[in-house]
């Protein structure tokens, strides 16, 4: 007679998630507050009129591929692609980490990249971050000494606290580093340095993660790439499913390539917006940090942070509470709206905090 098998034991009942509540202001999950250019979206109506629904998707991707390597001036076969950044992470992962083999983190950091490690039985290994929340150089050559990671992640800039790295510590971890260095820049495009342009033939290690869902405005389409080595895409090639990525991702993907100048322009648009947003925090009993994405991380100091989450909530504002999260007691994380919405946010908090003792 056949029965339940018991779950694994190291398998985490609560999956990364952000909280989806109803409110007319949602700030909480990194997305672009504009959507794509129409053009953009009435194109994408002729091309799926042209896809062949009862045919599988192109499996190599080839078109899109070509699209993203020409957009960095690399190979096709240096690019890999999947449904969102955090699917290429799981092909990293599941073909370079596994039982036996380490990830390197620093904390406080995107939680999915210890998330998804875990999943595929890879052992974590945290180290932490300064004060200013950015990586030490001389720390991170110590514990990669001592660790010898078979990956070390970067995020940059980094989730939840938005800050860059510097490129000369990035090229000092990628050069102390004897297994893959994974760059996840989902935010990259709001930075004003890329670990793209440290990419050489001496740090084949060296990987670069982007997502089309932040900048690209197209985070229901769930698409993301990777740029690295050739062997190390045909890893990740091994280790995907077959046809993962759909002719609609494809398509959509392809055709947003075409789209750069709108991208840049919302980028700039949402990075002059984050300059207001950071004055007008600058003027509320608030401890935050500069940013180098599309986000603010902010400490409330005049009353306690899960009761202003409420407050902003029960005024219309959904921001993501990261009081609970190691190394991030009493923060919040609001994401760059638009004007707007930005306004509504500083007023609903302003009033959260004078209504404090």
């Amino acid at each position: 007679m056949s029965g339940l098998v018991p779950l694994r034991a190291d398998l985490e009942l609560v999956g990364y998630h952000s909280p989806q509540v109803a409110a007319p202001v949602r700030l909480n999950t990194n997305e672009s507050p504009y959507p794509p250019p129409e053009t953009w979206r009435d194109d994408l109506v002729g091309e799926i009129e042209r896809i062949a629904f009862n045919r599988y998707p192109d499996r190599e991707a080839g078109e899109l591929r070509r699209a993203v390597a020409e957009s960095h001036g690399v190979r096709p076969e240096e690019v890999f692609c999947a449904n969102g950044s955090n699917e290429v992470l799981q092909c990293l992962l599941l073909a370079f980490g596994g039982p036996g083999r380490r990830a390197l983190i620093f904390e406080p950091t995107y939680a999915l990249h210890s998330h998804i490690a875990r999943l595929s039985g890879t052992e974590v290994v945290a180290g932490g971050r300064g004060p200013d929340f950015r990586v030490d150089p001389d720390q991170a050559e110590r514990l990669l000494a001592d660790v010898n990671p078979e990956i070390t992640f970067l995020c940059s800039p980094n989730n939840p606290t938005g800050t860059a790295e510097r490129p000369e510590v990035v090229a000092r971890v990628a050069d102390a580093a004897a297994g893959l260095v994974v760059v996840d820049e989902a935010y990259g495009q709001f930075s004003r340095s890329s670990a793209m342009a440290l990419r050489s033939p001496e740090r084949a290690g060296l990987v670069v993660v982007r997502t089309f869902s932040k900048t690209w405005a197209m985070a229901a389409c769930r698409l993301g790439y990777l740029v690295a080595d050739s062997a190390v895409v045909a890893g990740c090639e091994a280790a995907a499913l077959p046809y993962h990525l759909s002719s609609f991702s494809q398509a959509a993907g392809v055709l947003a390539l075409r789209y750069q100048r709108e991208m840049e322009a919302r980028v700039a648009a949402v990075a002059e917006e984050r300059g207001r947003l950071s004055a007008g925090l600058a003027d509320l009993p608030v401890e935050w940090w500069p940013s180098d994405a599309n986000f603010i991380l902010f400490r409330p100091t005049a009353r306690e942070a899960t009761a202003v989450w409420q407050g902003l909530l029960d005024a219309g504002v959904l921001v993501r509470d990261c009081s609970s999260w190691d190394g991030l007691g009493g923060c919040l994380r609001v994401t760059v709206g638009t004007p707007k919405e930005n306004d509504r946010f500083l007023k609903a908090l302003g009033h959260c905090l004078g209504d404090a003792p």
